[in-house]
């Protein structure tokens, strides 16, 4: 990506909007851009909250292969937010309308433009500060239903980070015969435990086995693995774990892959992968409905995880500290609304 196509500009511009650029991987500073302007059939959204995701890491480390991703470029993408500009060919979506957003990247700004399709109103007594998680929730949801969880099955879950978190509490709702889950952190799998983990196990470096750990108690596997780590290595790991007939439902675990997957181990095992993007964008709108539904029901719970917050001149420090393994960092906002 370009200087022109971030669409820079000085900022004495009349119309200029604060924006953090990744230069390169590790370096995030401030620049500035032209605010949008809403086509006929666009809104646009008055940013207040974005929560800096796993795949914002991945592209911070410099991990996201270059044809997907390239530097300098602008990142964030769980908004929340007010739209404050309506296209003319827009009908029942209205100016001071608050939102949450799904499909729409470089949001660590104070304005993003984009279709009706990718955005939910939400009631206005709902608190912005806990809506941007509601992004993540039409993959997880989903891949509670492809798993096909039930009261049969033992289901695993490898890191309990933010969307992992997430995961427990969804497929919590599902009644699985046993959630167990893992992660480096003893604080975090306290609140997985709150969240309907059955149980829980601290795993002492990325480097131990995961089986090496959770094994005596489950020597035969498990029928469903959600991997929810950022590292492809994560599906080495994951395929040890699955049970004889099991379906590893990749949640995580798309960043860079150093160790060999055992292709003929998932063929002995006669077990599946399957992708939580879902395939029709139609299909990720009525997730997008159900993971605001059960929100708005307090089923899910988005705040509970909210360790830090950041104004948007300090997004350095917020990936900065999310970027590091052993802190007390969960879920870290950058608030694009503060001066």
């Amino acid at each position: 990506m370009t200087m022109a196509q971030l669409d820079l500009v000085d900022a004495r511009h009349p119309k200029a909007q604060r924006v953090a650029i990744l230069r390169e991987p590790g370096k995030l500073e401030l620049a500035h851009a032209q605010i949008p302007e809403a086509g006929d059939h666009e809104i646009r959204v008055k940013i207040r909250w974005v929560g800096i995701c796993g795949s914002d890491i991945e592209a911070f480390r410099g991990t996201r292969k270059p044809e997907f991703m390239s530097t300098p470029t602008r990142l964030g993408h769980e908004v929340a937010g007010v739209i404050d500009q309506v296209g003319a060919e827009i009908h029942g979506l209205k100016k001071g309308d608050r939102v949450t957003c799904r499909y729409v990247w470089g949001a660590f700004a104070e304005y993003i433009v984009c279709s009706p399709f990718n955005v939910k109103v939400l009631p206005p007594a709902f608190p912005l500060r806990e809506t941007s998680l509601i992004e993540i929730l039409p993959g997880v949801i989903h891949a509670a239903e492809l798993g096909q969880i039930d009261q049969n099955k033992n289901v695993l879950i490898t890191g309990q980070g933010v969307s992992g978190l997430v995961l427990t509490q969804v497929l919590a709702l599902y009644s699985p015969k046993t959630l167990v889950v893992t992660d480096l952190r003893a604080r975090n799998l306290e609140l997985a435990r709150a969240y309907g983990a059955t149980h829980t196990y601290q795993i002492p470096d990325d480097k131990t086995p995961t089986m090496s750990v959770v094994g005596k108690d489950f020597p035969d596997g498990f029928e469903v693995v959600v991997p929810c780590l950022l590292e492809g290595d994560g599906m080495v790991d994951a395929l040890d774990c699955l049970a004889t007939c099991g379906k590893i439902v990749m949640y995580g675990c798309i960043g860079t892959c150093h160790e060999p997957f055992d292709f003929f181990k998932l063929h002995r095992r006669r077990g599946e992968i399957l992708s939580t993007e879902p395939r029709r964008d139609i299909d990720m709108r009525r997730y997008f409905q159900q993971g605001v539904d059960w929100v708005l029901d307090g089923l899910i719970n988005t705040s509970g995880m909210i360790t830090h917050t950041f104004p948007l001149e300090r997004i350095q420090e917020g990936f900065d500290l999310r970027n590091q393994q052993k802190n007390d960092a969960i879920h870290v906002l950058i608030d694009c609304d503060s001066e």
